[in-house]
Parts: structure tokens; sequence; C-alpha cells
């Protein structure tokens, strides 16, 4: 037993070290504090540590990442002023050795994480996690008694985690130990930093000019030199120590493979144990819920929510939020570890068997990792892949369906970053991750069994497990992709077609993989997919999920009234890609074509002759997938000049016909936009139900050639009439009043114009009536 006065020396020492790293600021100031806590950890014996953990660490944590608990991470204080965060300071400073000495301190073989596994083994400490600072899905969970007992057997990450409050009674709570806790507010911090950044709206000011370079910067294969993304990658701090806890708790391989780290913090056994796996699914879950399901009203798969009769009401709260913005390298850096598992699976037994395994049958369902039979899985691709399809696979839709038209679309291109890299596991290779081992002093060659490494970056048959499992990123993510670019092709002509070319190429890059996604889209459509006599028959057997994928990870996502985006409500249960008509994605490809050919021609300039080769390139693309070649007209022709001068018209609604209310569809159209925070949302609603009704009554939502082809009609006068002067006046009237209206309306359809008043519905013009209208029953009153 420690005697008293030691105890409270402890304690002293504890609270003044506290102040010391408080006080940090500089690099200097930053170093030596660092050295003070591993000086502290390694003078105490673990059973000693108790003060430091329960006054120290918490403090210690708050100044790493910048947090600060004096205010809730949605102030407004707390985006005006930048982070002073210890990582951020070795950011700004570009002070490599003081780098290398945070990550010396928070390394999984260093005195702080190895005093972690010590306390943590005696319970010492036990943390609450700041309700506020939880993924928004789950704050309103534990607002209801019923909801915070059915997370525990919905969501493994909270398994045994959810407390009643102590002092509160009847409120929940979030209680870790101090590797839990400490692992929560690393996955924490690049949201909280993404917010932050994210409150402050980039708009954008369309020239002819105008580009978006950076963005090509952050997109893979869309610059010759080297990124400078890349470059800075194994100098951040965060992404270091991302990577070096994922290869220290994440195993891709046997449990029996050596590797960095593991031994001095978590003390595993030479043999199995369960431990290390429940620690894996811990650390993958929380990523998983931290940055890629967050904010997403749809949280887990219909299928579990069922199971336990569980409804998430969080549409009408969470609504069309975009996933939080500033995500995309760790994302990537976390999604390309995982996928590392497939390729070690790839080099071994027959990938093919990934389909047809439980993980599959079940796929959505987190019980695949919950036992101890089915937890020895988890290093095959049936393990990872099966917990990050769903979350990684909304993250992607929410992002292109949600990023506001007149923002900053960084998130958008990061998100388009982890898709290409997702769809190509087969590119991944164990050598794409040595910059990193090299900076951390890791060798490529332990990560590897017996120095393997892959045969191939093009797909090959050994992948068809693969992307039958993930199909739908294959095939309906794309179409939803289409839209984004229809809708986003005004912003930057040339960097969304060289995105829909770099997908393209993915997709033809193997006549195998072609033949695969049309056979599946085949034999999904075909009756025949419930005859084993079919062709496709071995392909029958997945059909009935990837249905079931649709309807799952497409719940609730469906066309709003703006968003311009080709997912409608019905299109979760149908694949779209190969489909005929003009929803079919050969149609929108082809109109997409023509509409970029338009606009890289309107933009011109040096890098016209290089955008008309990628045009080119996107063709004979387009051509090897359907199997049908696209004509364009040659530049110079009165046939391209024509079509330059309407190219606005080209993605006009398609059909109209007697359409009226909430069915009146602009996609494109600004009048159709998502209700700003400047108008009354009923108001906009009800304008444009009338202007659309007036449109079409006045003939406006089709273009007129025919400029001078107006009908006169003449008015025969009786001789002998009485009043003929009169009648002569009011005819001439009414002629002239018909002759205005059809002449105005013709000037509206020569020039593409419609009527729109949704611009009475914004509030300052509201309130001015209100205004108006208050002042004039007041005099009124008065006058009385």
């Amino acid at each position: 037993m420690i005697p008293h006065s030691y105890a409270a020396d402890t304690q002293t020492k504890s609270t003044e070290l506290a102040s010391t790293i408080a006080a940090a600021a500089s690099p200097a100031q930053i170093a030596s504090a660092c050295a003070a806590v591993e000086s502290f950890l390694r003078k105490h014996a673990t059973d000693q540590q108790r003060w430091f953990f329960s006054i120290t660490f918490p403090t210690l944590i708050c100044r790493v990442f910048g947090f600060d608990d004096s205010s809730p991470p949605s102030s407004a204080a707390a985006k005006r002023h930048p982070s002073n965060g210890w990582i951020d300071v070795a950011a700004s400073e570009n002070d490599s050795e003081l780098a290398g000495r945070m990550f010396s301190l928070l390394s999984p073989n260093g005195v702080l994480l190895s005093s972690v596994a010590g306390v943590d083994r005696l319970s010492l400490v036990k943390y609450v996690f700041p309700i506020e600072r939880l993924p928004e899905w789950v704050r309103y969970m534990l607002q209801n008694e019923r909801d915070c007992r059915v997370l525990t057997d919905l969501c493994p990450l909270f398994k045994n985690r959810i407390k009643k409050d102590s002092i509160k009674g009847s409120a929940y709570q979030v209680q870790l130990n101090v590797f839990e806790y400490y692992l929560f507010w690393f996955a924490y911090y690049p949201v909280c930093k993404g917010n932050s950044e994210g409150s402050e709206t980039v708009k954008v000011h369309r020239t002819k000019k105008f580009r978006l370079e950076n963005w090509s910067y952050s997109i893979p294969g869309l610059s010759s030199a080297k990124r400078e993304v890349e470059k800075k990658t194994e100098n951040n701090l965060y992404i270091r120590l991302l990577y070096v806890y994922l290869h220290s708790f994440v195993p891709v391989q046997d449990l029996n493979v050596h590797q960095p780290y593991r031994s001095s913090l978590l003390h595993y056994s030479a043999g199995y144990d369960s431990s290390e796996i429940e620690r894996a699914e811990f650390v993958v879950d929380t990523m998983i819920h931290f940055w890629l399901v967050d904010n997403d009203f749809s949280p887990l798969p219909l299928g579990l929510c069922k199971a336990f009769g569980v409804t998430f009401p969080f549409r009408s709260v969470l609504g069309e939020t975009p996933p939080t913005s500033g995500l995309g390298d760790v994302i990537n850096i976390f999604i390309k570890y995982l996928n590392l598992s497939s390729l070690a699976y790839a080099e071994g037994p027959n990938l093919n068997e990934y389909a047809g395994s439980a993980g599959w049958r079940i796929s959505g369902s987190f019980d695949v990792v919950k036992s101890r039979d089915a937890a020895l899985s988890i290093h095959s691709i049936g393990s990872w892949n099966l917990l990050v399809q769903r979350p990684l696979y909304r993250f992607i839709l929410r992002t292109f369906l949600f990023c506001p038209v007149e923002s900053s679309i960084k998130n958008a291109s990061q998100a388009f970053n982890v898709w290409v890299n997702y769809l190509e596991p087969w590119s991944i290779s164990f050598e794409e991750f040595a910059d990193l081992n090299e900076t951390l002093g890791l060798r490529t060659e332990s990560s590897l069994n017996s120095g393997t490494k892959s045969s191939s970056s093009a797909y090959s048959s050994t992948w068809q497990g693969f992307v039958l499992a993930n199909y739908l990123f294959y095939s309906s993510l794309v179409m939803h992709f289409i839209g984004f670019a229809h809708k986003f092709l005004h912003t930057d002509s040339e960097v969304i077609v060289q995105m829909v070319a770099k997908v393209m190429k993915i997709l033809t890059s193997s006549n195998e993989l072609i033949d695969l996604i049309k056979n599946v889209d085949t034999v999904f459509r075909s009756k025949a997919a419930e005859s084993s006599k079919s062709v496709h028959g071995s392909l029958n057997r997945y059909i009935p999920t990837i249905h079931q994928q649709l309807q799952d990870w497409e719940d609730g996502l469906c066309e709003s009234d703006a968003d311009g985006s080709f997912l409608h409500e019905n299109w979760n249960k149908d694949l779209r890609l190969f489909a005929d008509g003009e929803d079919g994605g050969q149609q929108l490809l082809q109109l997409f074509f023509l509409r970029a050919e338009s606009e890289l021609h309107s933009i011109s300039g040096n890098n016209l002759s290089q955008n008309i080769q990628c045009l080119d390139s996107l063709k004979a693309q387009l051509s090897r997938l359907f199997g049908s070649s696209i004509t364009r007209p040659s530049s110079g022709t009165p046939q391209w000049r024509h079509s330059q001068q309407s190219r606005e018209e080209i993605f006009k609604p398609r059909s109209y016909g007697n359409q009226i209310g909430a069915e009146i569809k602009y996609k494109g159209d600004w009048m159709k936009r998502p209700v700003s925070s400047d108008e009354i949302a009923w108001l906009a609603s009800f304008l444009v139900d009338i202007s659309g009704r007036l449109n079409e009554k006045l003939g406006l939502n089709r273009f007129d050639n025919n400029q001078g082809s107006t009908s006169w009609s003449y008015i025969e006068v009786q001789a002998g009439t009485r009043n003929v002067s009169l009648k002569v006046v009011l005819c001439s009237l009414v002629s002239w009043i018909m002759w205005l209206r059809e002449a105005v309306v013709q000037f509206m359809r020569t020039h593409g114009l419609r009527v729109n008043l949704r611009m009475l519905a914004s509030k300052k013009i509201a309130l001015m009536v209100l205004v108006f209208a208050a002042f004039s029953l007041l005099r009124r009153a008065l006058a009385r």
C-alpha cells in the first residue's frame, strides 16, 4: 500500500506537471514538457501513476491536440482562433525535431502508452468521454434511455461502455479506460479540425479563366508532377501516428506475424488471444464511426436495426448534411491499410470464396466479428472489408450528393480520391507505405510473409470476389458520380472531365473486369437470375445480396429538390449503369461528353488541344465500356457553333408534361437549388410551384427556334353597327395587349428565360412587406 505522504507528493507533482504542460506553447517548452512527462513515468511504478492519469493526462491530451474544454467545439471562439495544439505547432513551425520528440512520446513503444497498458490492466482509472464530442448519431441515442440500452447491442464500439451517470442518475454516459479514452480523442482530432475549417465557407466565383488548380493536386493521376500532399504525408505527425497505430494494433495478416511495438504495449502471448482481436476491432470501429459514420442519418445496417426493432429518426435532424470536411488524407491511409489484408489474402487462398462466405451472407452485420470463432477470420478479406463497406459507401455518396454548389469542393475531391483508390485494391502494395516505414524506422519486410509482394498491379480473376463483394462501388456509385460531374461541370470543366476519365479508365482497365461488371448487371436485371440454367448461373447466388446492399447502403438517400443528382427514390431497387433510356449510364455519359465539349471550347486557352485529347480518350473509354461509339461534331462547323450557343439548354429537363408540385424538377437550375438561410422555405416551395405552372402554361419550358413565326389574328368589324368606334378601340387595345404578351413570351423563349418568382421568398423582401403592411395598418388605426 502506498504511504499517504508519498501519494500526496505524487499528487502534487502531477498537478505541477499538468501546469507545465498547460503553459507549454513554444517548441522549446513543448519539448521540455515531453521530457518531463517521460521522466515522471519512468520514476514511478504503474501502481503509483493514478494521480498522473487522473490530473496530468487529460491536460496532456488537450495540449497535444489543441482542445479547449472551456468552450464547446461548435462555439464561435473556437472557430475564430487557430488551434495552438502541439501537433499544429510542430506543423506550422515545420520543426522535424519537435515532431520526432512528440512521436517518441506518443508512439506505441513509448513510455506513455506502455504506462497506459499497465494502468488499464490494473483498472486504476476510468474516464467519461464528453457527449458533445461523440459522433452526432450517438449523441441523439444517448438522450433516450431505451436507445442507450439497445446501443450496446447494436454497436460493439459501445459494448460495456455505456453507463448510468452516478450523479444525475437517469443520464447515460460513455465510460472508457485510458487507452480507449486516448484513442477517442485521437480519432476526434481531424473531425474537430475539419468542423472548424468547414465553418469558413469558400465561395466559388466563376470566371472564364477560373481554375481550382489545388484540386488537381489532391486527386491521384491528375497531375504529372509528384503531389505536394505526398511529399508532406511522411512529415505529417498525425499521419505518422495514425499509420503506426494501425500497424501495431490492427493486423492485416496472420496473428503470429511479428510487428514492431506490439509486445511492449499489448504483451500478447504466442498463442491465440481474443484481446488482440477485440483491440483491433475497437481501433477500426472507432475510426469508422468518428470519420465515416458521424452525422449519417442511417448509421447502422437496416437488417441489424430491424432485428433489434430500432428505427433512427435522424433524417429530420441531420437532414442533408455532408460529411465532415478535411478527412480525406486520414481516411485514405486508413482504407489503404485495411485493403492490405485484401492483398495478403489474394496472394494466398482463393479470393473468390469470400463472396460466398458467412460474412458475405450477412453483409453489413457486425455479428461477423462477435464470436471467438468468427474473430479468427478477421485477417481475411471478409473481415475489415465487411466492416468498412457500408459506411465508406455512404460517406462517398453523401459527399457527392450534399456538396453545396456555392461552397468549397475540397471535401468532394478528397472523397473522390478515397473512392478511386478503393476501386483498385490490386494497385495497392506494401511498398506504397515504404516512405512511412522508412521514416518510422520500420522494415517493409516485416509486413510481408516471406517477402511476398504483389505480382501485378492490374485486375485479374483472383480479385473477382472483391469486386462482387463491393459491386455497388463499381456500378451504382458510378451513376451517382455522373450526377455529381454534371452538377459541378461548370465549376471547373477540365478537372471534372479528368475525374470522369479516371473512373472510366479504372472500369475499362481490363476486359475481364468489364465482362464481370456487365455480366452481374445482366443477371441482376434478367429474370433468368432465378434460373440455374442461366448462362451466368454462377453469379446468381450474389444477386440477392447485391439487391440487399442496394437498399441498405442507399437507405434514405434520394434526390432532393435541387441536388442535381440522378439518385431517385426508387433507384435503390435497380442498377442503372447499363440501363436503357435517358436515365441510363450510357445516355447520361454521352450527355456529359457533349456538355464537357461545349464547356471546354467556351474556355479555350492554351490547354485546348490537351483538353481535346482528354475528351478523345474519354470517348474511347466510353465506347469500350458500352460497346458503341459516341459521335461528336468537329470544332469550327456551324453545327458546333449552334451547340455552343445553346449549351445551357443541353442539360435542361428532358420531360415536363403535366408535372406539378414537388414533381417539378429543373436539373442544374438555380431556381430549384436547396433552400438557403436567406429564404422562407415554404414560401420558396410555393413560388417555385407557381413559377413551374406559369412556365408550362406559357410554353417557356421548350426552346423555340421559330423566332418570327408569330401568327396574327385579324378582327373583322361589321359595317353599319352602332358604337363601331368604341369596338375598334376595345379590339385594338385587346390586340395590342395580346401582341405585347406574345412578344414578351417570344423574347423569353428566344433567350431561354423563364418566370421565376422565387426571389420573392427572400426574408428581406418578406420583412419589407410585413413592415409596410404593419405601417399601413398603424396609419389607418391612427387616422380613425
